[in-house]
């Protein structure tokens, strides 16, 4: 049976985004391309833009790209909308391109946070930017968004800025910074925009863009879900709202008050700010007894008193939707993070559409004090909405602007992330995981928004008509998660009231449905389409909500899986899991199982790729050691490993910066087993420690992992034999690898590793490969997950040229 998608509270909700009237200016009718240049929108027979979108991405027409979703929504509602893509930010010249927006600006700095984009997990500056062309690194700037509305203001400081994109979600109140190492203010203060658009922000876009082009000041749209904005003192706005103090830790809970037993029921009613309603009905009759001239009307007006027993009077909590709570202040929050934990809680708690109530938070202190002021979540679109936002007329391509002398985006003029999803399709949004280290969640909701079967058909033959190079493989039929499409809540009353962080963990949740056959439907559909040979199934997937569906698993693994499907257990020990709000390592297992069972039938040899993360918050170095026995158990070898980014907002960054755990109630003075403090794995040593017990088979860390099982009392993983981790001896060759990312890779090093003398360095240096990508004789050469190299047939050692890359 299928989810309740479109008859759940939120389809009701709110008002249709094709519901508008549409702008003047639809009669210019829909662009091949969005104009990036004067020339471009002269041809359009346009004088000016109503909107001008500024993005640190190259501009590539498709509906993965967020500027160009946002652009073709502002255009179907009669708009025009230019965009500048990656300007130079070195002054506000490129910024005037385009001339003066008659609405707004609207700045994004991508579809990657700039900060992640430019820089690894040891902080260390790409040299790659996949939404580039030439994937060349160093084409936005540091903090993009920030920057980029700088500049807006330079060039015409009177219009308006609204600013969005998944940077701006996640920096929304003030957050731990990781680069910087410190807590920074909201960024709605640091850029000084009109209005940030959190999440997916196609309601609340075209709601402003309407409201603007009312002649409605900006400064008046204070309404608007999934917006935030600065409120000074004593503005008039503000009036009419309840207040809750949720500013520090250690108070009580609401107290109702007991009702005073001398009151009368109305004067009971006058102190909590209500009336009476026998009063309200005497006051009627009396006045309508006045206006008919009745001799009545002065006895009408006086009631005798009535004495009634006094009912138990219980105080009600005051609207949701005019209820804000105020965290703690900035200044508060950058002072101590006890207090940042109990803000991100809140926040994480306050994130429901159905239920959520706006936030506030204060920064600066005296005359320069304003709040930062947080509506509640954006209402999902529905499953109709979903789907004229993906039909709408997107070139699928990048801009011709970046194609080379032949028209094509090869070589110098590819983008990699144009190229990642070319032939993929996003059937749906949201995650309901609520995986800690994540920024899905905080980005894009946890509900769950599917678009229509007919819709996800209709861009796979798109795709197979219209988009050039398409050989007839579909890379990709997902979103954030690949198995999660159609799956929400089994009762819209609970969806709407529920607080919880994950509907999977610390198991499913019983109102979830988990049935994947309208899923299954799509997958047996798509691949029967005439020319189209393959469906792959590209996106993560969530392997405790397969397994509870065996027929999904089945069709999975027989029909679309290419020999490699990647999973994420991300770890195999409680600690660091339960800090993730990942399922147990049996739940691996048993999709393992599965796999290997169906694929046996299918007469394939499938291999899973799972992924791992080290040093997440939680994770003790016990944990980690026990993973690496694992990994060599199970005859894993990765070459590639995950070491944990702290992102701004996430719950697990909160963790990392506060040593606690916002998951449950945070105190100053931690009362049971649940509140425990939280191990932070910090400093380069303790980071590389834990990277190296991922790559336990890498003789460059075999030296570090010595030394830490010795101090864990652990020499007994050292040896020679199967059962051991590592061996006792060192070998001389430098255990240096080539990964997919090779402008971030480690190179073949010149130098002899630790732990080797002169002598050993001498020996490695003579037989290390000079001027030549062959690899020293003895190497083992592994896939990326640490599987047996290929049989080539050639007798001996395979060459790299010669190994087949996963898909």
């Amino acid at each position: 049976m299928n989810a309740p998608v479109d008859v759940s509270f939120f389809a009701r909700a709110a008002k249709p985004i094709t519901s508008y009237r549409k702008f003047w200016a639809h009669r210019f009718g829909p662009a091949k391309f969005l104009p990036t240049t004067r020339e471009e929108m002269a041809q359009l027979g346009w004088d000016s833009c109503d909107v001008i979108v500024v993005t640190g991405d190259a501009y590539v027409d498709h509906p993965s790209f967020g500027m160009s979703v946002i652009g073709r929504v502002l255009e179907a509602q009669g708009f025009r909308v230019g965009i500048i893509a990656q300007p130079d930010w070195q002054s506000a010249e490129p910024f005037k391109a385009l001339g003066k927006p008659n609405l707004f600006w609207g700045v994004t700095a991508g579809n990657m946070d700039s900060m992640i984009n430019r820089y690894t997990a040891d902080r260390k500056i790409r040299s790659d930017d996949a939404y580039t062309p030439g994937d060349v690194g160093g084409a936005r700037p540091d903090r993009a968004a920030i920057v980029y509305s700088q500049r807006c203001r330079e060039a015409f400081n009177d219009v308006p800025i609204v600013l969005g994109g998944i940077e701006g979600s996640l920096r929304r109140i003030a957050h731990y910074d990781y680069w910087s190492d410190k807590v920074r203010r909201s960024i709605v203060v640091d850029a000084k925009c009109d209005l940030l658009l959190y999440g997916n922000a196609e309601r609340a876009i075209v709601e402003i863009a309407h409201r603007l082009a009312a002649k409605e000041p900006v400064q008046q749209i204070t309404d608007v879900r999934g917006t935030a904005f600065v409120r000074r003192q004593g503005d008039e706005s503000a009036q009419g709202w309840f207040e809750i103090d949720s500013t520090s830790v250690d108070t009580p809970g609401r107290v109702e008050a007991h009702p005073n037993p001398y009151l009368m029921v109305s004067e009971q009613a006058k102190a909590n700010g209500a009336t009476c309603a026998k009063d309200d009905e005497a006051q009627a009759v009396a006045a309508k007894a006045e206006a008919a001239g009745s001799p009545l009307a002065a006895r009408a007006a006086v009631q005798p008193i009535n004495f009634v027993a006094n009912p138990t009077v219980r105080l009600k909590p005051p609207p949701r939707d005019k209820t804000v709570i105020r965290l703690p202040s900035y200044e508060q929050v950058k002072a101590d993070p006890i207090l940042y934990a109990h803000a991100n809680r809140v926040l994480h708690l306050e994130t429901n559409p159905g239920n959520a109530r706006a936030l506030v938070q204060a920064h600066g202190e005296g005359t320069t004090a304003r709040d930062v002021w947080i509506n509640p979540p954006p209402i999902p679109l529905t499953t109709a909405e979903m789907d004229h936002v993906f039909d709408l007329p997107y070139a699928r391509s990048p801009h011709p602007r970046y194609a080379d002398e032949q028209g094509s985006h090869e070589g110098a003029t590819k983008i990699p992330a144009w190229e990642m999803i070319r032939f993929s399709v996003n059937i749906m949004r949201g995650c309901f995981g609520g995986c800690t280290f994540c920024s899905i969640t905080e980005h894009e909701g946890r509900i769950i928004q599917s678009r229509s079967e007919e819709s996800i058909i209709k861009e796979v033959e798109d795709i197979r008509d219209k988009v050039k190079g398409f050989t007839g493989t579909i890379s990709d039929l997902g979103g954030p998660t690949a198995n999660m499409y159609r799956l929400g809540c089994k009762t819209p009353e609970v969806e709407a009231a529920c607080r919880k962080p994950s509907c999977v963990y610390p198991g499913i949740c019983p109102n979830l449905h988990t049935d994947h056959g309208p899923l299954v439907k799509i997958y047996r559909r798509a691949r029967g389409l005439k020319g189209i040979k393959k469906i792959l199934i590209g996106s993560g997937l969530r392997y405790d909500l397969a397994v509870k569906s065996p027929e999904y698993v089945k069709e999975l693994v027989q029909h679309h899986v290419g020999g490699y499907l990647k999973i994420a257990p991300e770890h195999t020990e409680q600690g660091p899991l339960s800090k993730m709000m990942k399922p147990g390592i049996g739940s691996y297992d048993r999709f393992k199982s599965m796999f290997e069972k169906f694929s046996a039938e299918a007469g394939k040899k499938q291999y899973l790729i799972p992924y791992f993360i080290a040093a997440h918050p939680g994770t003790r170095d016990e944990d980690m050691m026990n993973l690496a026995v694992w990994l060599k158990k199970n005859g894993f070898r990765a070459d590639q490993v995950q070491t944990f980014y702290p992102s701004p907002m996430a719950t697990a960054t909160a963790m990392y910066h506060s040593g606690r755990n916002p998951l449950t109630r945070v105190r100053r003075e931690m009362r049971d087993a649940q509140e425990e403090s939280v191990d932070i794995v910090r400093g380069e040593k303790r980071r590389r420690l834990h990277k190296a017990f991922l790559r336990y088979h890498d003789p460059n860390n075999w030296p570090l992992l010595r030394e830490a099982l010795k101090a864990m009392g652990r020499a007994d993983l050292i040896g020679n034999g199967k059962q051991h981790l590592i061996p006792t001896f060192q070998p001389v060759t430098d255990g240096s690898y080539q990964s997919a990312r090779r402008k971030n890779s480690t190179p073949l090093a010149k130098a002899a590793p630790a732990g080797l003398n002169k002598g050993s360095a001498a020996a490695a240096s003579s037989r290390a490969p000079q001027g030549s990508s062959k690899p020293p004789k003895g190497r083992l050469l592994t896939q990326h997950t640490g599987l047996p190299p290929r049989e080539t047939g050639s007798g001996g050692a395979n060459k790299p040229s010669q190994r087949r890359k996963p898909r």
